[in-house]
């Protein structure tokens, strides 16, 4: 799913300036219903990217090197429900979550910040498990930590920006 920041498509456009009035953005945004929100599990603002990144020759990570560590992760996840009828973090019940997505101390506090000051749902509390569960399981570890409890709220922008 993709959608502007607001009626005119400029809003945090470094480039080009908004020329939509808050009250505009408001009623833009409440067209996407909060239980709707809550079931995109990562949610990710985008910028416009300039053509010097664009025409940038640098180069990252290569695909080989991400597909392989994909790969090991979903490897992780097919053992870890072998025997079920899931195959990914994703489709975990509530009974899976207490089980293979139990953050560290830290991350717990961390949670328990972000979904008092963020104001965000049980919903929302059960994807940033998930994902925190994908993002772990990605850097290789057993164990989900403050690092991966908070690169997962970061990946709820719209509950940010709608609170």
């Amino acid at each position: 799913m993709a959608t502007n920041g607001c009626p005119c498509g400029f809003l945090g456009d470094p480039t080009k300036d908004c020329t939509c009035s808050a009250l505009q953005v408001q009623r833009y945004r409440a067209k996407i219903s909060g239980p709707l929100l809550d079931r995109i599990d990562i949610q990710v603002e985008v910028p416009a990217v300039r053509y010097k990144e664009l025409a940038d020759q640098t180069s990252g990570e290569t695909s080989e090197t991400i597909r392989a560590r994909v790969d090991r992760a979903r490897e992780l996840q097919l053992a870890r429900f072998a025997g079920r009828k899931i195959f990914c973090n994703a489709q975990m019940s509530p009974r899976d979550l207490r089980r293979f997505c139990e953050p560290d101390a830290a991350a717990e506090k961390l949670l328990e910040a972000a979904m008092t000051k963020l104001g965000l749902s049980a919903r929302a509390y059960t994807r940033i498990l998930k994902v925190a569960r994908t993002i772990a399981d990605l850097d290789g570890q057993a164990d989900i930590t403050s690092a991966q409890v908070a690169e997962a709220i970061q990946y709820r922008s719209l509950d940010r920006s709608f609170h």
